[in-house]
């Protein structure tokens, strides 16, 4: 008798390892799968950032956190006032935050601290701009490639953005002389990452329509 009640026990301690080993894999899976998605969306469906700089206040300000939409532009172009994450033209390992002011094809002139697209004689309406737009404000003109858009920071006098780029590729050695420093100016829309969307720290906000 004590032989078959040990052989009893140890048949039901054995059926609770394999119980307990069934949970145990079954949370690891659950895990791996949570946390194979986790990758997956912030890999390809949004871009998680953190805003170091004032370059976009005051719709954006420093260390806000946003969210953008890496498939925005997989069916349609970006749009003049949008505001997108992209690679920094001088530098790709960097990712920029800025607004999209120039569209493909599309003459630039700065005057005055204003903006003319092809020639128009009444200047774009930037209702979005910190303040009044004193630095590199004049006399400043951008012929946007074809394939390409042309960004500009919300907060002008504190922005380092299509006005500065050329300036920067030639002063870091990336272009030998001034034709093949404009080309930094711009960002091909194949460096374009994704489009802002909502901004969720210091105070939650729709940005697609900002």
């Amino acid at each position: 008798m004590d032989k078959l009640k040990n052989d009893s026990n140890s048949k039901k301690e054995n059926e609770e390892n394999v119980t307990v080993m069934q949970e145990v894999w079954s949370w690891i899976k659950t895990i791996a799968i949570v946390i194979f998605i986790v990758v997956f969306i912030n890999k390809f469906i949004i871009i998680n950032a953190t805003i170091p700089s004032g370059s976009m206040e005051n719709t954006i300000m420093t260390d806000s956190r946003l969210i953008g939409f890496r498939l925005s532009y997989i069916f349609s172009k970006p749009n003049r006032g949008d505001i997108v994450i992209f690679k920094f033209p001088v530098d790709e390992s960097e990712l920029y935050i800025k607004r999209v002011i120039g569209l493909p094809g599309e003459k630039i002139t700065i005057k005055k601290g204003n903006i003319y697209i092809n020639d128009s004689k009444k200047p774009l309406k930037e209702t979005y701009l910190k303040e009044k737009w004193t630095y590199k404000n004049d006399k400043i003109t951008f012929k946007v490639p074809n394939d390409s858009y042309l960004m500009l920071g919300d907060n002008r006098n504190g922005s380092s953005d299509a006005r500065e780029w050329a300036e920067i590729a030639f002063r870091e050695g990336k272009a030998r002389n001034e034709k093949e420093a404009k080309k930094f100016s711009y960002v091909h829309k194949d460096k374009i990452i994704g489009r802002a969307i909502v901004k969720y720290y210091k105070g939650f906000e729709n940005l697609l329509n900002k």
